[in-house]
């Protein structure tokens, strides 16, 4: 069946397309109708069955839009896109992954030097033929080499934010068979890291053939890669993509095991933990006599001793002993007498050491956060009004909510961001929606940080705002020392309460800046400025090892969506996993308090 994901993708490329072949104004709507449809809660692809009108009900998406949504689900093909992916035969996705390097780039190289791929762009760079373009120059060619590796690494791993949903769908279609008795994801994705290289999905069942059968049968998976008696692994999420044979349609790999029942505690504690983690708990196992592996931990004191549950395996012994635990994960940290360990710190980095001394910390919880202190609405680059936005915190059970549109300054392009008299006159707005609102609503603002470090909004229109968060959008190729005095001059600011997405990263798109964040998140803790968990998935800025070290600095963080509509209140749950990665309890996380928390904290800057 088509998925909504498969439909976005087709939009984004179409916009792509449009874009490099030089048409100005279609691109923006054909990109934000792929975000609504991306986000939208019923099947596109079964709207599309009703017809043209019930697809252009989707919000952002015209009728030219509705026809080839529909066009596609019935035909598999577009014939619109077919005939600009002829006029460029390009690879959009893999050329664009190289910072520097949009749309319209792609279609003046392809235009001027026949460039359709990675390695050719590559070769052209390495030639200096790129400079030779007209607006192009030496920099840009050593800027487009220099981030070509990058590009191809990024393209090895995929977004957590593009991996988690896919995953939710695979767990909520097998949670229904009747077979599967506990479902749960693995692996890198179940740790929360910014990047996965596929997702594991683990199954307990008595039936593997049952699942197995079911699980490639999956309306979302693409194609079958391999598929046994108890393991199986499927491509799915993947769209038409781009390029000249109809694209990259790689989609994820996802990779199901079933394990028995009485295992599968065992399972998932093995298939979890990363390399590093299972190694030294399997080290703390051996020091007590025990063994430790993906079926449960046994007393291997006496290999004559009675097996539980079953003889042992003739060639590999792997359940050789007697079992002490397996049937969940609590009960294989508790045989080597140890507390649970969150997955997000199964990293071998002193969370062993942690929970045998009884300093696990107690981890923030998504059901925490009390307010996002960075949003946006269509005074800037949102899509939704002040009203709506608040209407969406409130329904969320938010205690508060923050209003903080881009102001202008460096990095802003387009019109974007609100001059001082701009935010003069949405102080008033802002000020007719809180009368209304059964919640708290706070008038701030996201300023830009300059090169130096300074703010790009008058410090009078600042001093009249709630809530500043200040962050970098420029220069963010600087040097480590440079950029990270930089933003310590914006912490200091008397006017700047939350630093926004400190790296400036963009996951798989550029790697932001380099900083010395224990330098940073000390100047924070001494000036009362938070540093922000940036929770949309192609930032996730702080990452979780900023974190760990801004909270042993005693800086607070600030966990916010940088949410442009309502429905991108739930990336939160990307923040706060990031945040738990770094160790962060409630009490180091400033949204995690409540209102008269917020504004106590807010006035003492």
């Amino acid at each position: 069946m088509v998925t909504n994901a498969e439909v976005a993708a087709l939009l984004e490329e179409f916009a792509d397309l449009l874009e490099a072949t030089g048409v100005d104004y279609k691109p923006r709507a054909y990109r934000r109708a792929a975000e609504n449809v991306r986000e939208h809660p019923e099947s596109v692809a079964s709207l599309a069955a009703e017809g043209e009108d019930a697809v252009a009900e989707v919000d952002r998406v015209g009728d030219a839009i509705a026809a080839k949504v529909v066009e596609y689900v019935e035909t598999g093909r577009i014939g619109e896109l077919e005939a600009l992916r002829a006029e460029l035969p390009v690879e959009m996705t893999a050329l664009t992954a190289v910072e520097g390097v949009g749309p319209k780039t792609v279609g003046t190289l392809y235009e001027a030097l026949g460039i359709t791929s990675l390695d050719e762009l590559e070769s052209a760079a390495e030639a200096g033929e790129i400079r030779a373009v007209s607006g192009f120059g030496a920099k840009t060619e050593e800027n487009i080499l220099s981030a070509i590796p990058f590009a191809r690494q990024s393209r090895e791993r995929t977004r957590l934010g593009d991996a988690r949903p896919l995953a939710d769908a695979a767990l909520d279609y097998l949670r229904d068979h009747d077979a599967v008795e506990r479902v749960s994801v693995a692996g890198s994705l179940r740790r929360w890291k910014a990047t996965v290289g596929d997702v594991d999905v683990l199954v307990a069942s008595a039936d593997g053939p049952a699942v197995v059968d079911a699980f490639t049968d999956w309306p979302d998976a693409g194609s079958v890669i391999e598929a046994g008696e108890t393991k199986a692994s499927v491509r799915a999420g993947g769209g038409a993509g781009s390029g000249p044979e109809g694209g990259d349609a790689r989609g994820v790999r996802v990779d199901l095991r079933v394990a028995r029942p009485g295992e599968f505690g065992a399972a998932l504690q093995y298939f979890t933990g990363s390399w590093d983690h299972n190694v030294h708990l399997r080290n703390v196992a051996i020091e007590r006599g025990l063994k430790m592996n993906e079926y449960g931990v046994f007393d291997v004191s006496d290999l004559d001793a009675e097996v539980d549950a079953e003889e042992p395996d003739a060639e590999t012994g792997e359940r050789a002993g007697r079992r002490v635990g397996g049937e969940t994960e609590a009960g294989m940290y508790a045989a080597v007498d140890l507390p649970l360990v969150p997955p997000e710190l199964r990293e071998d980095a002193g969370e062993i050491a942690a929970a045998r001394d009884g300093e696990l910390p107690d981890l923030v919880a998504e059901g925490a956060i009390r307010g996002d202190l960075h949003t946006h609405t269509d005074w800037s680059d949102g899509d939704a009004t002040i009203a709506e936005m608040v209407a969406g915190a409130v329904d969320r059970g938010y205690d508060y909510h923050v209003v903080s549109d881009h102001a202008t300054g460096p990095g802003m392009v387009g019109g974007v961001g609100l001059t001082e008299a701009d935010l003069a006159d949405q102080a008033a707005a802002v000020a007719d929606v809180a009368d209304d609102a059964p919640i708290p609503v706070l008038h701030g603002v996201e300023a830009n940080i300059d090169a130096d470090g300074g703010l790009a909004t008058d410090d009078d229109a600042l001093a009249e705002l709630d809530l500043v968060v200040a962050s970098p959008h420029s220069a963010l190729g600087q040097d480590r020392e440079t950029a990270t005095e930089r933003l310590v001059r914006a912490v200091e600011h008397p006017h700047v309460d939350v630093l926004g997405h400190p790296t400036g990263r963009l996951i798989n798109e550029r790697p932001g800046l380099g900083l010395d964040v224990a330098r940073i998140a000390e100047a924070a803790a001494e000036h009362g400025t938070a540093l922000e968990v940036n929770a949309n998935p192609a930032r996730l800025d702080l990452d979780g090892g900023a974190v760990r070290i801004a909270v042993e600095a005693g800086a607070t963080i600030a966990v916010n969506t940088d949410a442009h509509r309502p429905a991108e209140f739930d990336l939160v749950r990307y923040g706060v996993h990031t945040a738990r990665r770094g160790w962060a309890t409630d009490a180091d996380v400033l949204n995690a308090r409540g209102y008269d928390g917020l504004v106590e904290f807010l006035e003492a800057d």
